[in-house]
């Protein structure tokens, strides 16, 4: 049974998440797929009676076993493209996202299988996030928070979870990009701004910019 982009999308968005420690709620779903709550409510009914959710009143929503798997492999074709898209066709990490969300409902999976040997079995995206394995395992996903990581203690950027293009592009100008070493040498207050030491110079950024990049040791 072929499955519509929209019904994908509303997967790969649940599975995001669950990963994530969200409940699943409308509001939630209706945030991340930018749709209306009213939307989502119908969309939710429907993939309960094909057996891809389950549904409970005030709880919000989770994937059943047949849902989660078609979610992750959604989930690994927009993965795989955004790198492709970056090491291959030279775009920008800024740009990966976007042109990954239109393809990754319409390729093939032997197109998906020849992009996967090409990147020699990559198992993260060009932000950080866990690429799925074809038989569905889903790789360690960087969990520390900048905003939670002791001080004056080196870690490597692991994934930047914000992918708003003008951020992507900010945090590249400051050099704050995955895979570069760090150390949280100050930070404010009440959830004030987090002074950085990034590869030998000092870089402050606000703390809701902060919270979106996880470190790993």
């Amino acid at each position: 049974m072929g499955l519509s982009p929209s019904i994908e999308d509303y997967l790969k968005a649940i599975y995001v998440l669950e990963s994530e420690d969200k409940s699943a709620t409308t509001t939630r779903i209706a945030d991340a797929l930018e749709v209306s709550s009213a939307s989502v409510t119908n969309m939710v009914k429907k993939l309960a009676k094909m057996n891809l959710l389950e549904h409970q009143s005030y709880k919000g929503v989770s994937l059943t076993n047949a849902g989660q798997k078609i979610a992750l492999e959604i989930l690994r074709h927009h993965r795989l493209l955004e790198l492709y898209l970056k090491e291959v066709m030279g775009y920008s990490w800024d740009e990966v996202h976007d042109e990954a969300e239109k393809l990754e409902h319409h390729i093939s999976e032997q197109f998906e299988d020849r992009i996967d040997e090409l990147l020699n079995h990559p198992t993260h995206d060009p932000h950080g996030d866990p690429i799925p394995s074809k038989d569905g395992v889903m790789p360690e996903m960087a969990q520390l928070a900048i905003t939670d990581a002791p001080l004056n203690e080196e870690f490597l950027i692991g994934r930047v979870k914000d992918q708003d293009p003008e951020l992507l592009r900010y945090l590249e100008e400051l050099g704050v990009i995955p895979g570069v070493k760090i150390e949280v040498i100050e930070r404010a207050p009440f959830n004030g701004p987090v002074k950085l030491k990034v590869e030998e110079k000092e870089e402050t950024l606000g703390y809701n910019i902060a919270e979106q990049i996880y470190l790993v040791e």
